[in-house]
């Protein structure tokens, strides 16, 4: 029987057998007339295989290592090892006189947290959830903080996972780390995520977890670097440190690791335009260390799993001395650079390379530190459409929501814009009064848009008022004389979609959307559908 460490060396094996086995097919096969799109696939293939392979050795390294120090330990505090007579001399040693102890002390996380030797779960997630996927080819790492006012967590959730594939899904990790300590927050934050997003938790897809309060230092007690505000100071500082809990995480899940933010939009298919770019980069056998989908701090930056460690260790190091984005220069710089500074900018360009056109978009205005209000956008990302157009039967359309500039609710309607509305307020109403009675089968309405997410309808019902309201009634069994029933309300998302039985309701007169809260936001509706078709 093989044992496990044989086993992996035979899988390794054959997997460089095919590396360096492969190219002389592909060269081969090169003659032929569809050898060259043969040749790509192949050549993505064997850039996959030796960046898996790479990631594998990480991760063996790392098991190796720990493996190492404990059967040190271990043998050394054994009885017949012992030649002064204590039970568990090496240990004793240890505890006793750590000075004189003869093993090499490397640095590591408590060297520059020391703290961390104060809780033996300070590096242990309080909160998992999710279906512990590993081997995906794309890990991305989406943090996420309280914020002042709005969240942009769900709609940046549903953009992600709404412009994969089905094969892009199955390939990649979302792994949303919720940085608060505050147990009850956080579990809020996951059951919003559950309900929204339950399919995607439970197919892996998506995971959630969250810090333990002990992985922080005493953010008072921090030194003021960069002569910056104190509340700065700590904001960053966590800020770094939360890059660095969630990165160690997420290092043995995938091949590629990507940051992002909670507070973006994406584009359709960005997952494989992304593998593909890195899987070119490795078969033309380019060194790079930073691939950049987003010109914006620190969103959209891919890094090699294997290259991890240096991102993770320079936060460390300098977690409370600059941000994580400022210290991507000097990785670089440190790592590749000679002390020619024009050389030095040369080599950067090959190591930092740029994707153009971008493929995030920072939405956000409201920044996770207090007061801090930035409108940044990315220029190298392509325009998306900020409403959808449908027709709708013809009907009249009120409101007493004062609509802002030419952006009416009419206009929504027709298809011509999207409303744009000033705060509703409680009680406000928005109803679609059709010129002639219609069979109603469904309906899509969705507010917000790309530009402005938080301009969201919250806590509004949608109602049908049916022609035959009195037999619709009793077959409810109805006791209110209110002409409207309801059948759905807004989401989370800021979405109401879902199914009319046009056999029970019959035709319908109108529709009425009702606001029961005060909002603190304008509101914007940018998708109204009404399916009268049966579709």
């Amino acid at each position: 029987m093989l044992s496990g460490g044989r086993i992996f060396r035979k899988k390794l094996a054959l997997i460089l057998l095919a590396i360096f086995c492969v190219p002389f097919t592909v060269i081969l096969l090169h003659r032929d007339d569809n050898g060259a799109r043969l040749e790509d696939e192949l050549t993505s293939e064997i850039a996959q295989l030796r960046q898996r392979v790479a990631q594998v050795e990480m991760i063996n390294q790392a098991r190796r290592r720990d493996l190492a120090l404990l059967t040190q330990y271990v043998n050394r505090s054994l009885p017949w090892n012992n030649t002064n007579g204590d039970e568990f001399p090496e240990l004793s040693r240890m505890l006793l006189d750590p000075e004189r102890s003869q093993n090499l002390r490397l640095p590591n996380i408590f060297s520059f947290l020391p703290y961390l030797l104060n809780n033996p779960l300070s590096t242990v997630p309080a909160l998992v959830v999710g279906q512990g996927k590993i081997h995906a080819s794309i890990v991305l790492g989406v943090p996420t903080v309280k914020r002042e006012s709005q969240s942009y967590l769900l709609p940046t959730l549903a953009s992600l996972i709404a412009s994969m594939n089905e094969e892009e899904k199955n390939d990649t990790l979302i792994i949303v780390f919720v940085a608060e300590t505050d147990i009850e927050y956080v579990t809020v934050i996951a059951e919003k995520i559950k309900k929204q997003f339950g399919d995607a938790l439970q197919s892996g897809l998506l995971e959630i977890i969250s810090p333990p309060s002990s992985f922080y230092p005493d953010l008072n007690e921090l030194r003021v670097t960069l002569n910056d505000p104190v509340e700065r100071v700590k904001w960053r500082t966590k800020q770094n440190l939360d890059y660095a809990f969630l990165m160690m995480y997420a290092q043995s899940r995938g091949m590629y690791y990507v940051q992002l933010e909670d507070d973006i939009l994406t584009t359709s298919g960005y997952v494989t335009k992304m593998k593909n770019f890195a899987l070119k980069r490795e078969a033309m056998n380019v060194e790079w260390f930073l691939l950049d989908f987003c010109q914006l701090g620190f969103i959209g930056k891919m890094f090699k799993s294997t290259d991890l460690t240096y991102v993770i260790q320079f936060a460390i190091m300098f977690h409370n001395d600059k941000p994580v984005d400022w210290l991507l220069d000097p990785i670089i710089e440190t790592r590749y650079c000679p002390h020619d500074t024009k050389k030095c900018n040369q080599i950067k360009l090959l190591k930092w390379i740029h994707f153009k056109p971008s493929l995030f978009q920072h939405v956000g205005t409201t920044s996770s530190l207090k007061g801090k209000v930035q409108k940044l956008k990315d220029k190298n990302f392509g325009k998306l459409a900020l409403f959808t157009p449908h027709k709708n039967p013809s009907a009249k359309v009120t409101s007493p929501i004062k609509a802002y500039k030419q952006f009416t609710i009419q206009r929504a309607y027709r298809g011509d814009s999207f409303f744009w509305g000033l705060m509703p307020q409680a009680g406000d109403d928005i109803v679609f009064e059709f010129h002639t009675p219609v069979t109603l089968h469904g309906y899509r309405l969705r507010s917000g848009n790309h530009e402005h997410p938080s301009d969201l309808l919250y806590n509004t019902t949608v109602e049908i008022r049916p022609v035959e309201f009195e037999r619709v009634k009793e077959s409810l069994k109805i006791s209110s004389n209110e002409k409207y029933i309801g059948v759905g309300e807004f989401n989370d998302l800021g979405i109401a979609e879902g199914k009319i039985d046009a056999n029970l309701f019959g035709p319908i007169a109108a529709v009425r959307l009702v606001i029961k809260s005060a909002s603190k936001n304008w509101v914007i509706i940018s998708e109204i559908m009404f399916d009268t078709g049966g579709g």
